[in-house]
């Protein structure tokens, strides 16, 4: 490859899908986006769907804009490549075609599971202490609720995929996925690449309710997922014949472009879902029962926590509490406040983890001088302080310090918050040159599949450059760790008993509310 020949990215993101064009020092030298409106529905509380032909239809206006403005530049793209949201299903028929709307990540339903695993199985996972971990997966296995709820749609199922395979499917024509991108509620064995040989009888593979024959294709990363069909040609103004490569999730394309390819860094994002990833050359668990992932590029792995409604919660908070606010004036309303928010401490919980199954968002330290903006911070720091929580035990991991944390996601353009996080963490925190870093590491991760660079090394050498940086104020440290060791700590051990007993409320609510539903479908009919 030359240096006239570029690479080129889609990112289906949560909130829009992006297009960009990107040179070897790691600019973006063309770039559409489409933003979705709206990214998803609501049938019922808690309920996340769209239809998935959308995203794609999303793809087409904004690749035909870069091709009507950019048709030079797509002649020189030698390869393209995908990196899109996790955990998000598609159920197809034996046509390909969507039978029912795609179940995004952000939905909270819960199936009841009430058929129970073989008696062994359920002793095994009591015996190494992941019986509710077990339960949660089997309950947000979205597989599990399908089978549960719509029997008939489940019948019609051919093959159940993540969205990353469906629009490589759109694009291409081959069902496909890389094991980076199949992060979420499917029965695939990510130490070794590839599904579980047979996941209705595996230990683990069960836990999904998905059968092997249902699955997409794996495609190793840094292989070919196939090349742009004919009809994808048309509809979006792409160059037909194009190669696609197999990368990974935005998570870890996310982390690429920050430049994490080893533990000396660890990347921090502030997205709708915030998480915080490093990377080693070696399979290991991120926390105890969460795996490590697959990077995007070969040979790595991801340790990687996410807070499932991370930045979310801004947009939550924007809309219950200062819907008028702009970015400026929410980072008004952290610098209003002192650092601690005057002790009122948050639990992000707004969403359950597989580490603490049970925990559900808490807000402890109110007081009569409490404001919109002290939970606004306190918003901000409770995230700090979970992603903090799981950095240091990627440092205990890994068996040292990491120095400097890289920054991207939404809550990136915020220098209040970045300064907040530099001293949670007390540690550096660097910026780089671009905010589209998912579609910067999916780019290096083509690069260095086609072999323009020698290693990951060189690539983050030449296309990933470090812009601004934040460094912890000591004095402000020192009352986040009082802060955090003495109160925030303590609250999931605290309330354990108080979240169960929420959690056998809510089920009960929510089967409620569903046997409610079915019954107006009936009527309706």
């Amino acid at each position: 490859m030359n240096d006239s020949q570029l690479v080129l990215t889609i990112d289906f993101g949560t909130q829009s899908v992006k297009v960009a064009i990107f040179d070897q020092t790691g600019s973006v030298i063309a770039f559409e986006k489409e933003d979705y409106d709206p990214p998803y529905v609501s049938p019922l509380p808690n309920y996340a769907e769209q239809r998935p032909d959308y995203y794609y239809e999303c793809l087409c206006r904004a690749a035909k804009r870069l091709s009507a403005s950019h048709g030079d530049l797509l002649k020189k793209v030698t390869v393209g490549t995908i990196d899109c949201f996790r955990d998000s299903c598609v159920l197809l028929d034996e046509n390909m075609q969507p039978v029912r709307p795609m179940i995004i990540w952000l939905d909270q339903r819960l199936a009841t599971c009430k058929k129970k695993l073989p008696l062994i199985d359920r002793f095994l996972f009591a015996l190494v202490g992941m019986t509710e971990t077990v339960k949660l997966n089997r309950a947000r296995s979205y597989a599990n609720w399908v089978q549960e709820h719509e029997p008939e749609i489940w019948a019609k199922t051919k093959k159940y995929v993540n969205a990353s395979a469906y629009f490589t499917y759109l694009i291409t024509g081959h069902l496909a996925d890389s094991p980076s991108s199949t992060v979420g509620h499917y029965p695939i064995d990510f130490k070794r690449h590839r599904w579980y040989k047979n996941p209705e009888r595996h230990l683990k593979g069960q836990i999904f309710g998905v059968k092997k024959s249902q699955l997409a294709d794996l495609v190793m990363e840094g292989e070919e997922l196939g090349r742009v069909s004919a009809k994808c040609a048309a509809e979006t103004g792409l160059p037909e014949g194009l190669r696609f490569i197999a990368s990974g999730s935005d998570k870890s394309c996310e982390t690429l472009g920050l430049g994490v390819i080893d533990s000396s860094l660890a990347a921090l994002s502030l997205g709708t879902a915030c998480s915080i990833e490093t990377t080693i050359d070696h399979y290991m668990e991120s926390e105890r029962f969460l795996p490590g992932y697959p990077s995007c590029i070969p040979g790595f792995y991801n340790l990687d926590v996410q807070i499932y409604r991370g930045f979310w919660m801004v947009s939550w908070f924007r809309k219950e509490f200062a819907y008028k606010a702009s970015p400026r004036d929410l980072d008004k309303m952290l610098d209003s406040v002192p650092p601690g928010a005057d002790g009122l401490v948050l639990q992000p919980y707004w969403g359950p983890g597989l580490a603490r199954p049970l925990a559900k968002g808490t807000v402890i330290g109110w007081s009569d001088s409490s404001t919109s903006a002290h939970f606004y911070r306190a918003i901000i720091e409770g995230l700090c302080y979970a992603l903090r929580e799981s950095f240091e035990s990627f440092e205990r991991k890994v068996g040292h310090r990491i120095p400097t944390i890289r920054v991207s996601g939404g809550g990136a353009n915020s220098p209040a918050i970045c300064q907040i996080a530099a001293n949670i963490f007390n540690r550096k925190i660097e910026r780089v040159q671009t905010t589209e870093t998912s579609s910067l590491g999916a780019a290096i991760a083509a690069y260095l599949a086609v072999g323009t660079f020698k290693s990951p090394e060189e690539a983050i050498a030449k296309m990933v450059h470090p812009a601004d940086c934040f460094t912890p104020d000591e004095r402000v440290a020192k009352k986040y760790d009082t802060l955090y060791h003495s109160v925030y700590l303590q609250l999931f051990p605290s309330l354990r008993k108080a979240y169960r007993n929420i959690k056998a409320f809510n089920r009960a609510e929510d089967a409620e509310r569903l046997l409610e539903l079915e019954a107006s479908k009936k009527a309706n009919k």
